[in-house]
């Protein structure tokens, strides 16, 4: 949404508010006591009734008088930019940030990380979904006693259980306040006077006080007095009530609203608003240049048509983490989009929104490997709606599906570096599948999808799926003789054994995709990757000389180029020999940052090693209290990297031998303890924990005191001793 979220006690992310929510008392404590009657409630009405604007302050009130109910939180999921079903549950893992790199159904991982919780689920504009969003619903009550569901919807869920309060446009008295309220934002010298009441007074009433068209009516005071907005409209009302015969009065007067704004605009801006509507979720003002302009439409005027549809309340303006984003209201944006369908300039716009985003892909995948790394994650970040729809519109052209495969296959550092290996996942297997095996002049996009298809795959630990991926991309390559191809293929083959504990195969591999990467002159975040993972193999089967040549010289690269996220996994092999060799300030110090850099990139993978090579370190500084809060915190997050990893011997031998070492210490009871309160820590304050000093810790977490000397045995096993069975 590009707003601050608003953190409760409890947690949630919900956004603060930008503007002061007005009236709806009655509605309000109405909404409150369906809560405490259903776990279901539905809140239903026309677009731009004010749904969203209720539901969000009944959530807020929630968050602040009910943490012992949701003591698990208050989440909103916006799901109105959501059109594909395959995509509804990732939507809502998304928003209850929840990372999986599993090959579970997304639906099974809901359920289970919603079983054990009490959270209160906000859903707001689902409507183009509607039967896929009822069964998820259905599925997840049934199965999570502890959640709660609050919905906003145009129509209800028809779930048992269900409870639906109908919203009607408020009260005179309140749409007066909040018209007057809107045009006060608009211009601060408005006021509500005793000349102007009556003229605001009717408006309201010829508008049905539903809430979009009184902000669009506000957007307009700032240049028309009240009279004038209403003689406008009412030299226009009878054209513009449109609405279905016999429908609902509220329907003909949104439209109303909507189309007396649209003929209020200038030609020009007409024509911006109705090519805006190919937009899904915010955009910034160079992708609008290059989309939307054209001969009938200068992009030099473009900015000041930007900001006229600005101050008309057509637009939204948000500041998020990767700049200054647009948005267009969805009600808005559908107006828009007839009007485009109707000046049969639809499919032309469509693609070249596709091309654009296929262009900023292009450019991302180049700046990842640069100091703008995390800016890079950012704007993918905020662009993924944008990114959704054009490969949507790859997929919708069986011509184009090279186009689709390309932009999968690009956006790799966005799926495997900032955890969405499920969602690359959905995207690469669709895009590849029409089976066209004849190499031309667009195979190096499919065995660029097919490689990163295989890596996704084999960090989900879905070993059959990675190398079905992988030998096909090998043998394409061989066939088109395409070696960069090649090199990919069999680097990734390399890490697939990596994390199956095959050391010398990984060895072998990876050495060879090293050399192959060399020969053919390519150099990136992939590249490195792959000399941080031969530093792995060769650690773990003893080879800590090599290991450190070969992690030292990648860290001195990305330090040369900016690259961080490739430099976390350098640091954790650097720390796992530091550690070895008993330096453990310098495996903190080491490992530290490596927290840090796989916080900032969402990197569940990266995190959760190194956290617990890190539990490992703490045990042997002498503190086995908090280095057991470490381990009960990150030991849910396997839940989430892959049974494939959570299997291997090698990559869990620190767990293990902390487990074993501070267990020792503690005693079973006081250990059990001790990893029970690191299982309550949000991701948040367990960073932040990890992150701090071991000075400002003082006594051991739970009151333990903390030990002196060094714990027994405290080097870090490898090669078969590495191997040993679970607990």
């Amino acid at each position: 949404m590009g707003q601050r979220p608003l953190r409760s006690a409890a947690g949630g992310n919900l956004p603060s508010e930008l503007s002061r929510f007005i009236g709806r008392g009655g509605e309000l404590a109405e909404l409150g006591r369906l809560l405490e009657c259903s776990r279901l409630v539905t809140v239903t009405g026309v677009g731009g009734v004010g749904k969203s604007r209720l539901v969000l302050a009944a959530a807020r009130s929630a968050a602040e008088g009910a943490q012992e109910r949701y003591c698990d939180g208050v989440w909103l999921a916006e799901l109105a930019a959501v059109r594909d079903p395959a995509l509804l549950e990732l939507a809502l893992a998304e928003a209850l940030e929840l990372t999986d790199h599993t090959t579970r159904p997304p639906r099974t991982v809901l359920a289970e990380h919603l079983s054990g919780r009490r959270l209160l689920l906000v859903l707001d504009g689902y409507e183009q979904l509607v039967d896929e969003c009822a069964d998820l619903v259905r599925e997840l009550l049934r199965r999570c006693p502890g959640l709660h569901v609050l919905a906003a919807g145009r129509r209800p869920l028809a779930v048992e259980g269900e409870l639906a309060l109908p919203l009607a446009p408020p009260v005179p008295e309140e749409a007066l306040a909040l018209l007057t309220a809107r045009a006060r934002a608009v211009d601060p010298a408005f006021a509500l006077t005793e000349d102007n009441r009556a003229a605001l007074v009717e408006l309201c009433a010829r508008l049905d006080g539903i809430p979009l068209a009184l902000e669009l009516a506000a957007g307009r005071l700032r240049v028309l007095s009240p009279a004038q907005v209403l003689a406008r409209l009412e030299d226009r009302f009878a054209l513009l009530t449109g609405g279905a015969r016999g429908g609902p009065a509220r329907h003909r007067a949104l439209r109303t609203a909507i189309g007396w704004s649209h003929e209020l605009c200038t030609p020009a801006e007409r024509l911006l608003w109705a090519r805006l509507s190919v937009f899904a979720g915010p955009f910034d003002l160079d992708a609008v240049e290059y989309v939307c302009a054209g001969p009938d439409l200068p992009v030099e005027e473009v900015l000041d048509l930007v900001g006229e549809l600005l101050a008309q309340s057509l637009l939204v303006r948000e500041e998020t983490p990767a700049g200054v984003r647009f948005r267009m209201l969805e009600t808005v944006r559908a107006y828009g989009a007839g009007w485009l369908e109707s000046l049969g300039d639809a499919g032309r716009l469509r693609r070249r929104h596709r091309d654009w985003y296929v262009g900023l892909a292009t450019w991302c995948e180049l700046d990842w490997f640069s100091p703008r790394q995390h800016e890079v994650a950012a704007l993918v970040e905020a662009e993924l709606a944008n990114l959704r729809l054009a490969l949507e519109c790859c997929l919708d052209e069986p011509d184009e599906a090279h186009l689709g495969q390309y932009l999968a296959g690009t956006l790799w550092f966005y799926w495997a570096g900032c955890g969405r290996l499920t969602e690359g996942r959905h995207w690469l297997e669709r895009t590849l599948e029409p089976v066209d095996r004849a190499a031309g002049e667009y195979e190096s996009s499919r065995l660029k999808a097919l490689w990163v298809l295989g890596y996704v795959a084999a960090l989900q630990g879905d070993a059959a799926a990675s190398m079905s991926a992988l030998y096909e991309c090998r043998d394409g390559a061989a066939q088109s003789g395409n070696p960069v191809a090649a090199a990919y293929a069999v680097h990734r083959m390399g890490c697939l054994a990596l994390v199956s504990d095959d050391m010398s195969r990984a060895r072998e591999l990876l050495g060879t995709a090293l050399e192959q990467y060399r020969a053919a002159g390519e150099l990136n975040s992939n590249v490195l990757m792959c000399q941080v993972e031969l530093g792995m193999a060769l650690a773990f089967l003893g080879d800590l000389p090599g290991a450190l040549a070969l992690c030292g010289e990648v860290r001195e690269i990305c330090e040369e180029r900016g690259e961080r996220w490739t430099k976390a996994y350098a640091l954790y092999v650097l720390a796992y020999a530091a550690l070895d060799a008993g330096r453990t300030r310098e495996a903190r110090l080491l490992l530290t940052e490596c927290v840090a850099i796989n916080h900032v990139f969402h990197d569940l993978v990266g995190l959760v090693l190194a956290l617990e090579l890190l539990a490992l370190v703490t045990v042997a500084e002498g503190d086995p209290a908090e280095a057991a809060v470490l381990q009960g915190a990150a030991e849910p997050m396997w839940d989430g990297v892959g049974l494939q990893l959570f299997g291997s011997g090698y990559f869990n031998a620190p767990r293990l031998m902390c487990r074993e070492q501070a267990g020792e210490l503690l005693g079973a009871e006081r250990y059990a303890a001790c990893e029970a309160e690191g299982r309550e820590l949000s991701r948040e304050a367990l960073v932040g924990r990890a992150l701090r000093d071991p000075e400002e810790r003082g006594g051991g977490a739970g009151g333990v005191p903390r030990q002196t000397g060094r714990p027994r045995g405290s080097r870090v096993p490898r090669g078969a001793a590495a191997e040993q069975p679970q607990p």
